[in-house]
């Protein structure tokens, strides 16, 4: 069974599998605004869905924190872009999540809401 934490100590939220860590969101904080740069699955625990639970986690915890996200990951990006209830919390301008995944697709050459893992 999956379960994730918030660790203030090393910036991220983690997922646990049967007590084994399994992944992370990294995160940082800055003047109300939490920016989330990388999202990591260990190899053995690929492939379960344990991306989108941890990344729905960070996000629920940064709507109740009041905080807004910066969505720097490839992954956060298309998994907001597919899950847009969450678009809410993009901090920028117009929040428009179709930009963000867009530009980041333009400058990687990868689409995110095709990526079957989010």
């Amino acid at each position: 069974m999956a379960e994730v934490t918030k660790n203030t100590d090393e910036n991220r939220f983690e997922i646990h599998v049967d007590g084994e860590l399994a992944g992370w969101l990294d995160y940082m904080v800055d003047e109300g605004v939490v920016a989330l740069p990388h999202t990591t699955v260990e190899d053995r625990f690929s492939g379960q869905g344990l991306a989108g639970e941890l990344v729905r986690a960070g996000l629920d915890d940064i709507r109740t924190e009041g905080y807004r996200v910066d969505p720097q990951c490839p992954y956060v990006q298309g998994w907001i872009k597919k899950n847009p209830t969450y678009a809410d919390l993009v901090a920028t301008d117009d929040a428009d999540v179709e930009d963000v995944a867009d530009d980041m697709e333009d400058v990687t050459g990868v689409d995110p809401s095709s990526d079957p893992r989010i």
